[in-house]
Order: structure tokens, then C-alpha cells, then sequence
């Protein structure tokens, strides 16, 4: 649950750079959009890791 939390923090985070990016053009919000939506996709990872580890050891 932990890493979840993580992830609602991050998308948090770059709500505003998401705005300055599609909505102004800024392409510096663009990259540290980029970035953490990299860092998203390893977070979101671990978690599928973590909930398949979980799921087959209750077997």
C-alpha cells in the first residue's frame, strides 16, 4: 500500500506541470512531466510485482 501512496504523491506532484505543458507549451514542464511519468510506470511495476507475489503465496 505503501508504493500506492507513492504514486498518488506523485501524480499529485505534476499536476502542474502537466497544465504547463498541454495548456502554455512549456516544454521544461514537458520534460519533468515526461520524467516522472517514467518514474510512475516503474512504481505502478513494483506494485504488479508485489500484488502477484501476494496473490499466488495465499494459494
Amino acid at each position: 500500500m505503501e508504493k500506492f501512496e507513492k504514486v498518488k504523491e506523485v501524480i499529485s506532484a505534476i499536476e502542474a506541470d502537466a497544465t504547463k505543458f498541454y495548456e502554455n507549451g512549456n516544454a521544461a514542464a514537458g520534460t519533468r512531466l515526461r520524467k516522472a511519468m517514467q518514474d510512475l510506470k516503474v512504481l505502478a511495476q513494483e506494485i504488479r510485482a508485489e500484488v502477484t507475489e501476494k496473490k499466488n503465496s495465499d494459494k
